[in-house]
């Protein structure tokens, strides 16, 4: 039989849960050489917090789910089935689906600490903020875009009673 990936569907918060009772589920019911690797995707996220300060964090990529490689049988299926937390296999029909060589490597470049870090923000479009750096500190305006990928934002900012778009970095701005 293939050791093959498949996907648990958790409740979302208890990945690392899941993982832990799962290692104590193979190692009490014997299955070491059915179940064989436990992956919970994560990523490095910088978040801007207020006031613009950066704060690395490692964020899961797919929150609520878990990746297991195992070879499928009635006995492995029911003992991972069964663990606490775990809300059943991703998969169609009731059958649990196997990911495939080129889905399991796409997700785990994602977790790859050497990927590109991504940047997440409360900034929202639509939100009012106040420019607490640069030629245009002080200045109000409206957030019209958010680049969470290049760290900028797009500020209508109202300049000579014209509205005026500006792009400026996250550490540039804070929510009012």
């Amino acid at each position: 039989m293939a050791k093959k990936w498949y996907v648990l569907h958790t409740y979302s918060g208890y990945e690392n849960k899941v993982k832990k009772n799962l290692e104590m589920r193979i190692e009490a019911l014997g299955l070491e050489n059915n179940i064989f690797a436990i992956e919970i995707p994560t990523e490095m996220v910088t978040e801007i917090k207020d006031g613009g300060r950066r704060v690395e964090a490692e964020k899961k990529v797919f929150p609520g789910y878990v990746l297991v490689r195992m070879e499928l049988d009635d006995r492995s299926w029911a003992a991972v089935r069964n663990t606490e937390g775990v809300t059943g296999f991703v998969g169609t029909q009731g059958n649990p689906s196997p990911l495939t060589r080129d889905e399991y490597n796409k997700i785990m470049r994602r977790t790859n600490h050497e990927a590109p870090k991504k940047t997440s923000t409360t900034l929202e479009v639509g939100q009012s903020v106040k420019v607490v750096s640069g030629p245009l500190a002080e200045f109000d305006g409206v957030v019209a875009e958010v680049s969470p990928e290049a760290g900028k934002v797009k500020v209508m900012v109202s300049i000579f009673g014209r509205e005026t778009p500006v792009e400026l970095g996250f550490n540039q701005v804070t929510r009012i």
